[in-house]
């Protein structure tokens, strides 16, 4: 079933209450996969004034979320060959000099495992708290995104613009990978094409199933992959842009499509919940993945 090689990957809410992320990473290196994914809330404003664009009620693993980047530390430290990312860092709630430190000693000490899905966010409150208006959230994200570039590549790192404004500055250490690691966009707007080709790396998506698609509307992801490799053109860049799909479950159908389409990296879900419960998950997704795989 499939000829293309397709990496898995594995996402949950690493929260207070869920699996540890180093027994999850263990095994998930274990059995196979190529990455593991968590995403972040720093908080939950309580007046829940901004609707989940996932339904009606807001699920609690989004206010008991552990930090991304000491989650992935812990998932880093007992792997060796395990990819571990973000999905997604909400780049709107992070300082950009303090994030880029996070993120370069991160890919340092894991030697070069890290990938940054990243988002603006859907939470208006939330970001506000950080002092970012809604309205500026996409403007502020791409030129944090372009400062850390800058620190992450040069000697002597300065950015000068509308929401950040530092001079000339030294921070060590620097990532492993090349330009810093890879940049997955986490969203699907018209306009996200032109923003991947501009300053990021790849396409990250969230997978909709038929209840999701109706709650928030319906992706046509091979039209979108067709659109950001036609944005990459234009842009004059090199290589190819990573295709990854986050949220995917225990349907081989669906995988197949997925693969189709060109997605390179298809990144299964998990529930914020207790070893007991998560880890035969992964081995259901294990024995999914190895059918494509082989």
């Amino acid at each position: 079933m499939g000829v293309k090689v397709v990496s898995f990957g594995l996402l949950m809410f690493s929260t207070d209450y869920a699996v540890a992320p180093d027994i999850l990473a263990r095994q998930a290196e274990a059995l196979g996969f190529e990455s593991l994914f968590f995403p972040e809330h720093t908080h939950i404003p309580a007046s829940r004034r901004s609707p989940w664009p996932g339904g009606a009620e807001l699920p609690q693993e989004y206010w008991h979320t552990h930090d991304p980047f000491v989650a992935l530390t812990m998932a880093a430290s007992v792997t060796t060959n395990l990819k571990v990312g973000t999905g997604i860092t909400l780049i709107t709630e992070r300082d950009p000099i303090l994030m880029a430190k996070q993120a370069a000693t991160l890919d340092f000490l894991s030697d070069g495992r890290l990938l940054l899905g990243v988002g603006a966010g859907w939470n208006a409150e939330e970001m506000e708290n950080h002092g970012v208006a809604y309205s500026d959230r996409w403007k502020v994200l791409r030129e944090r995104i372009l400062a850390m570039r800058e620190i992450w590549t040069q000697e002597e790192a300065e950015y000068h613009g509308d929401f950040v404004d530092f001079d000339k500055l030294w921070s060590y250490p620097k990532p492993k990978q090349t330009g810093g690691p890879p940049i997955l966009m986490g969203a699907s707007s018209k306009y996200v094409y032109r923003r991947i080709a501009q300053y990021c790396d790849g396409w990250f998506p969230i997978y909709q199933d038929a209840s999701r698609a109706q709650a928030s509307g319906a992706v046509d992801y091979r039209d979108g992959i067709a659109k950001v490799r036609e944005a990459w053109t234009q842009a004059e860049r090199a290589g190819d842009p990573d295709l990854s799909i986050f949220g995917v479950g225990p349907d081989a159908t669906a995988v197949e499509s997925l693969i189709e389409y060109g997605f390179n990296r298809v990144i299964f879900a998990l529930p914020s919940a207790d070893a007991d419960t998560v880890l035969p998950m992964v081995e259901n997704y294990a024995a999914l993945a190895h059918q494509f795989n082989g």
